[in-house]
């Protein structure tokens, strides 16, 4: 896949000066930091020490002081309490979150996922009925419920309040309901962007603040908090950065014995980054909900039996195990679906269905088409004689808004610019699909359509070692960007390109993943380097003809020694 680069602009260089003075760091950092806004000594502190006591104060959110006084009255009549989440990572973290701050104070409470492939997405039919059997009276919705008027409506005919805490888009009409949603166009809350699991944080921390609870069993749970934030891809900015910085650290110095299991099973080790989150701890926690039931992964964040979490990770592990084959057989039957459409190469959407697909991975396989075909891409499979789908979208088109531009041929869907699911009749797929690429050709110009790699900063390879530094050992450079941790959305991991290089040596891993060592004419330094999945460069490096490559700086432990490694992201001809 071609991609286009597009190199940031250089800071002013009198403000490069001014930086290095105030902060004693080189200029390769003034510049990366002037290029994230920090432009001063107060301002980097705030940054790379960010404190718990500047997050927000939580009854800046529209309807919270609402919620509180439910919740109180609930407990002083002593009502029964359901905790209804998502099966996903945001709302299994948010549930475990909700319920161990909780049960400190009061015991009647239960906890409710609804299964993927029974019930769907969000607040279910069936959670209610089974609400109204247990004679639950107040449900607190996690991760979900801001689009589910009508069953919100149905289960307050049946005598059930409902306290919605959910980060996705409202609808033109709210559910009558208590809703805690910083995304409510009446809600002032200064900062949009918290996950499912972050909502429910400051409906404790404001539980906490009305009645005098000990905020240490809160902040116990910020490690929960951290997860649902890398998982669900929300901006690492403002409160989000403050909250994960403190719950990597947490998670990192006192990991939880559930999740120090799930690491040990997928063969890792601590510390981790929020990139080792993303990649070794949700697909385990979502692999749950995708093969059998999300339950278990709240069991995983709940409970203290060292023998019960012991089977539930290996339980989890081999869930994730059955659905990284799913994965990989459906993305090869997508991929060849794709490749018999004659008219592929002339749309700017992605659109597949077969019945038999696998439900609980269709998200990650549209992700993955998305490697290799890049543009928006949904892809359905057939549920409850419905046809249900997930959606993925790339950047600079909101996927959110062309489905309601579809919405007449839907039944019902939800999601955000990035990512959306939703469920139609069998017989509109055909009719979906044409409006869809309709849609999306009238949003998404041709040049959008091009993948974009962004880059920091122009860097020559002796720029990243001081003098006196060797090459194969991890320069000083690689350690001060380790703390600009945590990376994700709004603070992306530093992109380097460097200019006319050679390989040395290059070759192909399992056919696959590029292993080169590259040098730059007048330097003396020779770096390892790392492309993955990409073996169409391989000639390229091969050549003997200069190339630029792309790359984030990364370390390699290999028999207890650390070096430095580039991660290449994208390697061109030089001109």
């Amino acid at each position: 896949m071609q991609k286009r680069w597009l190199i940031k602009n250089l800071p002013d260089e009198s403000a490069i000066t001014s930086l290095n003075a105030s902060l004693q760091v080189e200029p390769t950092v003034s510049r990366l930091l002037l290029q994230r806004g920090i432009t001063s000594f107060e301002t980097a502190q705030a940054f790379f020490r960010p404190q718990l006591n500047e997050i927000h104060y939580p009854f800046l959110m529209q309807d919270m002081q609402r919620a509180v006084d439910r919740v109180n009255r609930a407990v002083q009549s002593e009502e029964q309490i359901m905790l209804f989440g998502d099966y996903d990572v945001d709302g299994t973290t948010a549930v475990a979150v909700m319920w161990n701050v909780l049960t400190e104070h009061y015991d009647r409470i239960e906890f409710y996922i609804p299964d993927r492939y029974a019930e769907g997405y969000g607040v279910s039919k069936q959670g209610i009925n089974y609400a109204q059997e247990q004679g639950i009276t107040l449900i607190i919705a996690l991760d979900c419920g801001v689009k589910s008027v009508e069953l919100i409506a149905y289960a307050k005919s049946l005598g059930i309040d409902f306290i919605v805490c959910d980060h996705h888009t409202p609808g033109d009409v709210l559910p009558d309901a208590i809703v805690l949603d910083p995304k409510r166009t009446d809600c002032n809350y200064p900062y949009k962007e918290l996950s499912g699991c972050g909502v429910g944080f400051k409906l404790l921390q404001a539980l906490c603040t009305t009645n005098n609870w000990d905020t240490q069993t809160l902040f116990a749970q910020l490690d929960l908090l951290a997860i649902s934030i890398g998982a669900d891809i929300v901006p690492i900015t403002g409160e989000n950065r403050i909250l994960c910085y403190h719950g990597l650290k947490l998670l990192n110095e006192h990991p939880r014995a559930g999740i120090a299991e799930i690491v040990k099973v997928a063969g890792k080790e601590f510390p981790l980054t929020l990139t080792n989150v993303v990649f070794v701890i949700a697909p385990r926690i979502n692999a749950a909900g995708r093969i059998h039931t999300g339950k278990k992964a709240v069991r995983l964040m709940i409970s203290t039996d060292r023998a019960e979490l012991q089977e539930m990770a290996a339980s989890i592990h081999a869930d994730n195990e059955e659905r990284r084959g799913l994965d990989q057989a459906i993305t090869a039957e997508a991929l060849e679906q794709i490749a018999q459409d004659l008219a592929f190469e002339s749309k700017r959407s992605t659109v597949v269905f077969r019945e038999s697909w696998h439900k609980g991975v269709i998200g990650i396989v549209a992700s993955r088409l998305i490697e290799n075909h890049y543009r928006p891409t949904i892809v359905l499979t057939e549920s409850n004689g419905k046809a249900t789908g997930s959606a993925r979208s790339i950047r600079g088109l909101d996927i959110h808004e062309a489905l309601q531009q579809c919405a007449d041929l839907l039944e019902q869907f939800g999601g955000h610019a990035f990512a959306a699911g939703m469920t139609l009749p069998l017989e509109n797929v055909a009719a979906f699909s044409e409006r869809f690429e309709k849609v999306v050709h009238e949003l998404l110009s041709p040049e959008m359509s091009v993948a974009e790699q962004t880059v920091d900063l122009d860097l020559g390879f002796q720029e990243i070692f001081l003098a006196h530094e060797k090459a194969g050992q991890v320069p000083k450079l690689k350690r001060i960007l380790n703390q600009l941790e945590p990376h994700g959305p709004g603070n992306m991991k530093p992109v380097f390109v460097t200019r006319n290089v050679f390989a040395q040596q290059a070759r192909l891993l399992k056919d696959l993943h590029l292993k080169v060592v590259l040098e730059q004419p007048g330097s003396a330094i020779a770096i390892e380097g790392i492309g993955f999945n990409m073996p169409d460069k391989y000639d390229l490096v091969q050549s003997g003809e200069p190339f630029d490559v792309l790359y984030t700086l990364e370390t390699n432990r290999w028999n207890d020694r650390e070096t430095l490694q580039l991660n290449i992201k994208d390697i061109r001809p030089s001109l």
